[in-house]
Parts: structure tokens; C-alpha cells; sequence
């Protein structure tokens, strides 16, 4: 069997992965971005060169044997091995130009990234920039992005974190709001205001906790997770709500409330894969996004 291993081509055990991971050949052509006949031939294939069923074909899907999910383990150390291979020879290019691609969250991508990309894209022509906005947190050691704006430090091995500061947040609510409801002085007098809160998320509420006033979601009567939506709904009105001051106090329609209260601020940090920290490119969109968001922070 280990004679068998050693011989096998990647492409056939990353067909594996894929199918065992989804569970159906379908979902792994959209994974792999190939064919269902294809990945046919390569599962088809495996099972040949291994002498072995891994899979079970059933009317809704592949279900893995002892086998398959036996072999699960072995064949994600090897991926991961095929990821670090490359992570490293990227690292190695010396080269300036290329492409950098950058994960941040949707609202930093959409309210603070794109002024700093233009400033890297008139400095370093040569460097092509990907933005990807996502709440999600994309894994760096499998390249889905190369460098990450983080709203919370990481705390995965292998990687290199530079904590820009720390952006402040306030309470803020739409001047036409205001006009109609009066402004509260007070954390306390909240309670006689509409407050657009989280739908799934509970930083608000844990926020307000820790400022003794309990309160659950259904507080709020209307909710939302997306913070560019979410910061749409207090301009228009919809209540008192939270966001950055350099967002909130930029912004004509609203006004800030309660100056004087401290709320813990959001720190922001960089992160990359330590092999692609050295990259020229990546070392210099690094520095650039460094000083681009220094601004941002108290």
C-alpha cells in the first residue's frame, strides 16, 4: 500500500478530498472548477491504482467506505503539504510585480480600503491588487488571500500579525431621528429610544451588559448583521446606533451622542502567511496598508 501511496497523483487525491468533503460529484466539480465526468474518471481511477472501493454510490450522493474515511486523514496531511510547497516557492519571488490579494471585511473593504488600494496602484503600478470583502475569515495558510485586515489578532502558527492600533467607536443617531424622538444624555435613557441592534450577533448586547442594561435581541425592533446596512438604517433613521467615529463624525446626517461614554474600541490588525510576509510585493502592499490605515486609528 505504501509503494501505492507514494505513486499517486495529486490531482486523483485531491479528487478524493474534494468528493468526501461534499459529498456528491457535482459539488466538487463547482469546488474544483471542472467536470463531473472528469472527477468520475479520477475517483474511478484512484479506487484502480489502490485496489480499494472508496466510496459508495447512493441515489442522493457518495458516501465514504472504511476505507475512503480511513484514507480522509492521510490525504488532507498530504494537501496540506502540496499548500505549504507552494507557499513556500512563492515566497521565494523576488520579483516586485505580481498580485496581491487582500481579505478584509465587508465594510472595511467598502468604507476604508479603497482610497489606500488607489495610493498602492499610483505608487506601484506594477502590482495588481484582489480585494476580497468577507466576514468570513479567510485561511492565509491556504492562500485564499495573502495579506488579512482583522478586526481580532490571530492566533494561527506560522503567521505574522502587526496590530495598527485601535479605531474608536461611538453612539450616533440621524439628526431627523433626533428632531422627532429628542437626544438622550445617558446610557440609561436609551431605554425610551429605538435602538437598531444586531440580528444574530451579540456585541451590542454584550456591550450594553457590561454598562447594566440587559436586554435581549428582541430589544431591538430592527436588526441587521451587515455593518454597511446597518450603518444605512441610522442614517435614515431607523434609531440610535454604534459605528466608528471616523465613519459617524465624517457623516452630515447624523450627530454623536454621549461623547463622555468609553466603549471598548476595535483594534485592527495585519496578517499574512510568514513564507509570503517576505514576498517583495507582499511586503510592500504590507507597509502601504500599514500607512493607509494609521489613519483610522486613535
Amino acid at each position: 500500500m505504501e509503494k501505492t501511496l507514494d505513486a499517486l497523483d495529486w490531482s486523483l487525491v485531491q479528487a478524493f478530498l474534494a468528493v468526501a468533503e461534499t459529498g456528491s460529484l457535482s459539488g466538487a466539480a463547482r469546488q474544483l472548477s471542472t467536470s463531473q465526468p472528469t472527477l468520475g474518471r479520477q475517483i474511478k481511477a484512484m479506487e484502480a491504482q489502490l485496489g480499494a472501493e472508496l466510496f459508495r454510490r447512493q441515489p442522493r450522493g457518495f458516501a465514504l467506505t472504511q476505507t475512503g474515511a480511513e484514507l480522509v486523514t492521510p490525504a488532507k496531511a498530504m494537501q496540506n503539504a502540496v499548500r505549504q510547497i507552494a507557499l513556500t516557492a512563492a515566497g521565494q519571488q523576488a520579483r516586485l510585480d505580481g498580485t496581491v490579494r487582500i481579505t478584509a471585511s465587508v465594510a472595511t473593504s467598502a468604507m476604508h480600503l479603497p482610497p489606500i488600494i488607489a495610493k498602492i496602484r499610483r505608487l506601484e503600478p506594477q502590482i495588481a491588487i484582489e480585494l476580497v470583502p468577507s466576514d468570513d475569515s479567510r485561511n492565509l495558510l491556504f492562500r485564499e488571500a495573502d495579506i488579512a485586515v482583522r478586526m481580532y489578532r490571530p492566533t494561527q502558527l506560522d503567521l505574522v500579525t502587526q496590530h495598527i492600533g485601535d479605531i474608536a467607536l461611538g453612539v450616533f443617531a440621524a439628526k431627523t431621528y433626533l428632531a422627532e424622538r429628542g437626544t438622550p444624555l445617558s446610557l440609561a435613557s436609551i431605554a425610551d429610544h429605538d435602538v437598531v441592534g444586531y440580528d444574530t450577533h451579540t456585541h451590542i448586547i454584550d456591550g450594553m451588559a457590561l454598562a447594566g442594561i440587559h436586554v435581549d435581541r428582541n430589544r431591538f425592533k430592527v436588526r441587521c448583521d451587515d455593518h454597511i446596512s446597518y450603518w444605512e438604517l441610522v442614517r435614515a433613521g431607523c434609531g440610535i446606533g454604534f459605528a466608528q467615529t471616523n465613519i459617524g463624525r465624517r457623516d452630515p446626517l447624523v450627530d454623536e451622542l454621549m461623547k463622555d461614554i468609553h466603549i471598548p474600541p476595535l483594534p485592527i490588525w495585519l496578517t499574512a502567511h510568514e513564507a509570503m510576509r517576505q514576498t517583495p510585493r507582499v511586503r510592500r502592499v504590507w507597509d502601504l496598508l500599514a500607512e493607509g490605515l494609521k489613519p483610522l486609528v486613535s
